[in-house]
């Protein structure tokens, strides 16, 4: 996380809010051969002390899960280049802004009776968002679903730390912000810039 610690005054709330939207992030173990690392949907607890996630079965990190894990989830929000015009001062250099958050926690492996219940909670969490009748494993037909489970296996990371990083010209004066914000709407440089404006308008206090 950004060392500034201006960037760094986040509710766990907010860097939660985050996460919970984003569902998504890359999860990270240190095996004895090295790093390995996973890109996989997550849902956050409604009590916010855990992760569900699922990994497919011959995912090397599936290996060290024969005892729970220290582990790093990283989750990236919207972020963008910042041309030092945008500002309308004197004296800028770029720089990138951006939302991030990282959780530590102990990864397990969970008993397979879970996993379905786990696949009916995430798509839930992303089927209600949208203007449609909700997808469900339901659909499926019983073996066909039952076949596609043995090839993953759910997972849960117990929350111990939650770090987050909202880096949004917190450091520059507030017309110069907006000013930075409405540039970077229009013609930003980025992911989900007109996202990234909204933060840049709203950051953190």
């Amino acid at each position: 996380m950004h060392p500034n610690p201006i960037y760094r005054r986040t509710t766990d709330a907010r860097a939660f809010d985050l996460v919970r939207d984003r569902a998504f992030g890359q999860i990270t173990l240190t095996g004895p051969d090295g790093l390995l690392a996973s890109h996989i949907p997550v849902l956050l607890a409604p009590d916010e002390t855990t992760l569900d996630m699922h990994l497919v079965r011959s995912n090397p990190i599936l290996r060290l899960l024969d005892t729970p894990q220290d582990a790093l989830l990283a989750v990236m929000g919207p972020d963008g280049y910042m041309l030092p015009d945008w500002y309308g001062a004197d004296d800028q250099v770029p720089t990138w802004n951006y939302a991030a958050v990282q959780i530590r926690g102990t990864l397990e492996a969970l008993d397979h009776a879970t996993m379905h219940d786990m696949l009916d909670r995430q798509s839930a969490h992303f089927e209600d968002q949208l203007p449609k009748t909700p997808w469900t494993t339901a659909k499926m037909t019983p073996d066909v679903l039952e076949k596609m489970m043995r090839q993953i296996v759910p997972c849960r990371m117990t929350i111990t730390d939650v770090q987050s990083t909202f880096k949004l010209n917190q450091n520059k004066p507030d017309d110069v912000r907006l000013r930075a914000a409405d540039a970077m709407e229009s013609s930003g440089i980025g992911m989900e810039t007109a996202t990234l404006a909204a933060l840049m308008r709203n950051p953190p206090e």
